[in-house]
């Protein structure tokens, strides 16, 4: 799998765990909300996938 398919992969999971949470926490789904917190998870795994490559160096 190249890159581009990992980042698609890593926005659908984002976003369908980012409306779970939205859902658990405030009971409705705002968009606004949602679109944050994926972002927020993508960015996560991009940084827990940095920090585990440059501890293997």
């Amino acid at each position: 799998m190249n890159q581009f398919h990992i980042f698609i992969i890593r926005a659908i999971f984002g976003a369908a765990f980012a409306v779970i949470v939205t859902r658990m926490f405030y009971g409705r789904v705002n968009p606004i909300y949602v679109v944050g917190l994926a972002v927020i998870l993508v960015g996560l795994a991009y940084f827990a996938e940095y920090l585990r490559h440059r501890k293997s160096r």
